[in-house]
């Protein structure tokens, strides 16, 4: 069976098509920088890849253009859109209603646009990319992959805010969790890698690191607390959301500077993180911009891996200890500098990074610790797209 991934992402949008179940890939791409200058579009298939510079405005553009690469008669692996068994998406936040792998039908379409205010950057993507999908695919079943289902394992203790218990009760408002798929996918791939290695294995810390970044505590392969919360936007330092802050500046931008609640979200989401301590948003630009003595890109990179080391405090502390440290997605995977950064300082932890594995490139699950480090560091590759594809291929085998 031909299943099709699509994962949405804020500025993004990854694809892959598989034959399952031997998990082959026939054709993947990226688009990226949607609604950014600069939109780049990279393809994929066993006989070669092309790439195109053009401007991609929204998702719509996107998934149209990765549809019209599949079916390209020089370049495209599909002769109709009637191959394709199965869609398989990934949908940011499934609330309380969505815990597991779902069937797209009106209602969860109508459920997922309801908790778009949870996920502004992402439930908006997420749905627009359902319902092209189906009009391009209209005969193909649509499924769905909620990132929120990996975190059902954190206990009460510490998804529940300590607010009137009533609003959990009757609200659900409580911590959810966020890039659950990812975070699902490497610690799984870690866990076996250090099996063959290692008899320590139990307690593992993952950074997802990229537009959007979080960080999780897993303890014998169950997440136990993770950084992002209600919402996509609590944590760490994003690329244009400002993650963790004190709450009374919201209440003074509204009250006192006269902003719209509206105009906060937007503030908070849209215009902060990276983007508004630099006036940058992709990290590439930033770390260039640092290179060139720009001071307040400097600051910016030191706040951010400054908030990852707080964590990375906190949850060696909730996990009684460190097995290993993973570094995932596009920044933590790329970007040496954001895990030299992380990692400097980090003795008491029994974090030591090796300088030179470091600056390997590979796309490989990989060590990049010290001979003495007594944590693990790995660079584990995230593949969110074999994750939903493999959940997509077991749910439409069951219908």
């Amino acid at each position: 069976m031909k299943i099709l991934v699509i994962n949405s992402g804020s500025s993004s949008l990854k694809f892959q098509l598989f034959e399952m179940p031997a998990a082959k890939v026939l054709a993947s791409g990226m688009v990226e920088r949607i609604g950014i200058d600069g939109s780049e579009i990279h393809y994929k298939t066993a006989t070669g890849k092309t790439s195109e510079k053009t401007q991609i405005n929204d998702h719509t553009e996107a998934l149209k253009k990765v549809t019209g690469l599949l079916l390209d008669s020089n370049h495209g692996v599909l002769q109709n859109v009637d191959e394709v068994g199965a869609v398989g998406h990934r949908v940011v936040h499934g609330g309380s209603k969505f815990t597991e792998t779902t069937l797209v039908n009106d209602q969860v379409k109508k459920s997922i646009g309801e908790l778009t205010a949870l996920a502004p950057l992402h439930s908006p993507a997420n749905l627009t990319g359902i319902e092209v999908a189906e009009k391009i695919f209209p005969e193909t079943p649509q499924i769905v992959v909620f990132d929120t289902a990996f975190f059902q394992s954190i206990p009460q203790k510490a998804y529940q805010y300590a607010i009137p218990k009533e609003l959990l009760e009757k609200e659900d408002i409580r911590q959810y969790g966020f890039h659950g798929t990812s975070h699902k996918y490497v610690s799984e791939k870690a866990i076996d890698f250090l099996k063959k290695t290692s008899n320590k294995y139990s307690k593992i810390i993952s950074i997802h690191l990229g537009n959007g970044c979080s960080i999780t505590a897993i303890k014998d392969g169950k997440a136990v607390d993770h950084s992002m919360g209600f919402s996509p936007a609590n944590g760490l330092v994003m690329g244009t959301r400002a993650g963790d802050i004190d709450q009374s500046v919201l209440f003074y931008l509204m009250e006192t500077l006269g902003y719209s609640a509206q105009e906060v979200n937007t503030l908070l989401n849209k215009e902060s993180g990276m983007l508004g301590l630099t006036g940058y948003s992709d990290l590439r630009d930033i770390e260039a911009e640092a290179e060139k003595g720009n001071k307040t890109c400097q600051l910016a990179l030191a706040l951010n891996t400054y908030r990852i080391k707080k964590y990375i405090g906190a949850y060696a502390a909730a996990l009684n200890g460190l097995d290993a440290l993973i570094f995932t997605a596009g920044i933590g995977e790329n970007s040496s500098k954001i895990r030299e950064m992380t990692c400097a300082a980090m003795d008491f932890f029994g974090i030591a990074l090796d300088p030179a594995k470091n600056e390997l490139r590979e796309s490989k699950i990989r060590g990049i610790h010290a001979e003495n480090s007594a944590v693990q560091i790995l660079i584990v590759p995230t593949n969110e797209e074999l994750e939903i594809a493999n959940q997509t291929f077991k749910l439409v085998n069951q219908l």
